[in-house]
């Protein structure tokens, strides 16, 4: 016989309908969540997300389970499986050149009066062409120019302009009579394309000098 309270399954358990109902079972996927929620509050202590700069990639460290599916796209950017864009380290463009010898009024004889360098003290990514003295844009974005040619003769009035596309853009003079070594300066920020072409152009007057004296430079200040 079976001792009083004990049902036909052990000791614990009751019949439906009587005094002290079968228990129900410990419900674990209530357990499971709260462990869940506990787990992805610790999730940012282990894995904190660095940025290390506006054009490098975001780097995930920590002991942690990071899954990578990005692929770079035509304009320096990173987009992740999330949507996520971020400018990789292949964004950096700068250059800067400079005369190592004098200009000379017969390098000025060309139809396009470009204004040459020969030697570049920066190049990265290697969009300035020294031969040509000509600034390729490799991709669309907000870019940087500056340049300074000297000219050492007074009496002489010299007009330096800097081109986009074959239009100028931006000029500057140089014309101090009193003055040997003036320089003719200016800077701008343009918008341009990918494959938008610079240089400088000399419209008036002859470099007669500028050893070291003269430089182009540029940079992308932020892709778009």
């Amino acid at each position: 016989m079976l001792a009083p309270g004990q049902g036909p399954r052990g000791p614990g358990l009751s019949m439906p309908g009587r005094r002290g109902a079968l228990r129900e079972p410990t419900d674990f996927g209530s357990s499971l969540g709260a462990a869940l929620a506990l787990l992805l509050l610790l999730l940012p202590a282990c894995c904190p997300v660095r940025a290390q700069n506006d054009t490098e990639p975001i780097v995930l460290e920590g002991k942690c389970l990071v899954v990578c599916d990005s692929s770079p796209s035509g304009d320096g950017a990173v987009t992740s499986s999330l949507g996520i864009s971020v400018r990789s380290g292949s964004a950096k463009v700068a250059f800067s050149a400079t005369r190592s010898t004098n200009h000379e009024p017969s390098e000025m004889s060309n139809r396009t009066m470009t204004i040459y360098f020969d030697q570049v003290l920066v190049n990265i990514g290697n969009h300035f062409d020294l031969a040509s003295s000509i600034f390729v844009a490799p991709r669309k974005g907000i870019y940087s120019f500056s340049f300074h040619v000297v000219k050492v003769y007074n009496r002489q009035t010299i007009q330096v302009s800097l081109m986009q596309n074959g239009y100028p853009v931006i000029s500057a003079f140089a014309g101090d009579q009193d003055v040997t070594r003036e320089a003719a300066s200016n800077g701008v920020l343009l918008l341009m394309e990918r494959e938008d072409k610079v240089h400088l152009k000399l419209e008036r007057g002859n470099l007669m000098g500028g050893w070291k004296y003269s430089t182009f430079s540029g940079f992308l200040v932020f892709p778009l």
